[in-house]
């Protein structure tokens, strides 16, 4: 766990020492292909694939990774991540903040432009961010600008937008009060939710972020979207108004979209594509043990989860859950299954995060999570009894999961977890990511495979999506002192007081278990030896923004 305490440590510096500083294509028929046609500047078109079809391109409305991986190239924050996995300026260079920590002033680069060669201003931050909590936009990550003052106000119609602590000063200066001081506030403003959209472009076309080929899905990142065929390929293209235009090196990123991870890497192998992430468990696992150089497994700030729907019986009972989550035995599946260096999870918060003494957040709250087959019997047998029910309505019960072969594989192991230990038999059905996620929204659903990413490094990321009524708890369970928890730890001013919130919320939260955690993941990919330039962070997927495809092979 060393070298994830280390990289998260690299990055706080970082972040202390810019706050001190400021005051406080064509489509290629192979891989590497020359970009072809008017569309792409010269130079060479990077290939690979997004593993399911994104729901949105459009940062208010984006929900996961499969949204996000496309747009973290195709737009960019008032900060962002460098090539060591520091928060640096990003649309902004420079950052003010006020003594009592409530007020950041960014001030805009005066070379930050749209695609479409328009300035980006103060103005789009304001309007975007807004947008995000308006109401009718219906954004399940509106939680997420909750720190700024009136913001949870405002989305649940309690304040005005003019109410909302976004202000342009001018084009160049944007003023942001919060609710209370928050220390990682800035790196919030890398992730996507925080992301700026084009105000007239908005403005002028509903339907702006839905097909690239009418023009007007407008972005400021190094990289703008010229095609979209959907649940095939995604076309993105050099952006040449991007301010650090010079340093892209590539013409473009083609992205197909594959679900089954064994075609995306027999095209991999093939030559098709120039990187690969997450490739089959099957296959880092032989590439791990030939200590073949294609393979990076990096570090990820995540946990694989089963969510549980807690307002179905016998569901809702503790116990219940509880039972299910001791009957499995974790350890066999990292060892056996996805063989990529995960951890079994100890809680929902994974290593890598220090508490206020300078602890590991993960190791100073201890393991949370327990193996006990006995145990799990009796609750079992105690919370079905609680429920006037038997082991007969657990039967038939279907656990969800997205098509993938390490998904179907964790789920087939836990089912047949429960089967030998617990005597109960639960059905399996597989859906597209999408899906998935649609129903997992709707409630309609018993047991889902789920995974959480951290937004931002600290352990704030992995709770607060759990109080009651966050678009994002779709076990719908809910806990008063675990909101009052959470909310203590998102105001108060004492670092100390801050982490013992988290720790006792995180202590509820594996006592009740709406989610039952099963590893810590890591990040592998695959990358061909004559591509440079790639780069990761613990909270995101690989950055390609900086990569080259050289003529040697």
């Amino acid at each position: 766990m060393k070298k994830r305490n280390l990289r998260i440590v690299t990055m706080l510096l970082a972040l202390v020492m810019l706050v001190t500083a400021c005051g406080g294509g064509g489509k290629a028929n192979n891989a590497g292909g020359e970009a072809a046609g008017d569309k792409a500047a010269e130079g060479k078109i990077l290939r690979t694939n997004n593993s399911s079809e994104p729901g949105t391109l459009d940062p208010a409305l984006a929900t996961g990774t499969h949204d996000s991986f496309p747009m973290q190239h195709m737009y960019e924050g008032l900060m962002k991540y460098n090539e060591k996995g520091e928060i640096v300026q990003g649309v902004a260079k420079e950052m003010k903040v006020s003594d009592d920590g409530l007020t950041y002033t960014f001030t805009l680069r005066d070379d930050a432009k749209w695609s479409d060669g328009d300035p980006v201003t103060a103005q789009d931050f304001e309007f975007a961010w807004k947008r995000v909590l308006n109401p009718e936009t219906a954004s399940e990550y509106s939680y997420q600008l909750y720190y700024l003052k009136n913001g949870e106000a405002y989305n649940n119609g309690k304040a005005t937008v003019d109410q909302v602590g976004v202000k342009a000063l001018d084009d160049k200066t944007l003023e942001v009060t919060l609710e209370s001081p928050t220390e990682y506030f800035p790196s919030l403003t890398a992730f996507y939710t925080y992301y700026p959209v084009q105000k007239k472009t908005v403005e002028a076309n509903p339907d702006w972020a839905k097909d690239p080929k009418n023009g007007l899905l407008v972005s400021n990142g190094a990289f703008k979207c010229v095609d979209w065929k959907h649940n095939e390929a995604i076309e993105l293209v050099k952006n040449d108004q991007y301010y650090d235009a010079d340093k892209v090196k590539l013409a473009g990123i083609h992205f197909d979209v594959i679900e089954d991870q064994n075609t995306a890497w027999q095209r991999y192998e093939g030559g098709e594509y120039d990187f690969l992430y997450n490739p089959p468990t099957t296959i880092v696992h032989k590439l791990k043990q030939e200590k073949n150089p294609e393979l990076t497994i990096a570090d990820q700030l995540a946990t694989y989860y089963y969510e549980i729907n807690t307002e179905k019986k016998p569901l809702n009972n503790a116990k219940v859950r509880e039972a299910l989550s001791l009957a499995i035995d974790r350890k066999s599946i990292v060892e056996n299954i996805t063989q990529s260096g995960q951890v079994p999870a100890e809680g929902m918060v994974p290593y890598g995060l220090k508490d206020d003494a300078d602890k590991d957040f993960r190791e100073a709250n201890g393991n949370l999570i327990k193996m006990d087959d006995k145990e799990a019997v009796k609750l079992l047998e105690e919370g079905l009894a609680e429920e006037n029910m038997t082991k007969d309505d657990l039967n038939g019960l279907v656990i969800v999961y997205n098509t993938d072969e390490n998904h179907k594989k964790i789920a087939q192991a836990i089912q047949e977890m429960w089967n030998s230990k617990l005597g109960i038999s639960m059905k399996l059905e597989n859906m597209e990511f999408q899906t998935l996620i649609d129903r997992r929204r709707q409630g309609d659903f018993t047991i889902a495979r789920a995974g959480w990413v951290g937004d931002y490094a600290d352990p704030m990321t992995m709770l607060d999506l759990f109080t009651t009524g966050n678009p994002q708890n779709n076990s719908r369970w809910g806990d008063p002192e675990f909101d009052k928890l959470i909310k203590t730890a998102k105001t108060a001013l004492d670092s100390k007081e801050r982490m013992d919130s988290m720790k006792e919320a995180e202590k509820i939260l594996m006592r009740d278990k709406p989610v039952i955690p099963v590893y810590f993941y890591t990040a592998p990919y695959v990358t061909k030896p004559n591509v440079k330039g790639i780069y990761t962070t613990m909270m995101n997927q690989p950055f390609l923004t900086y990569a080259e495809i050289t003529d040697a092979k």
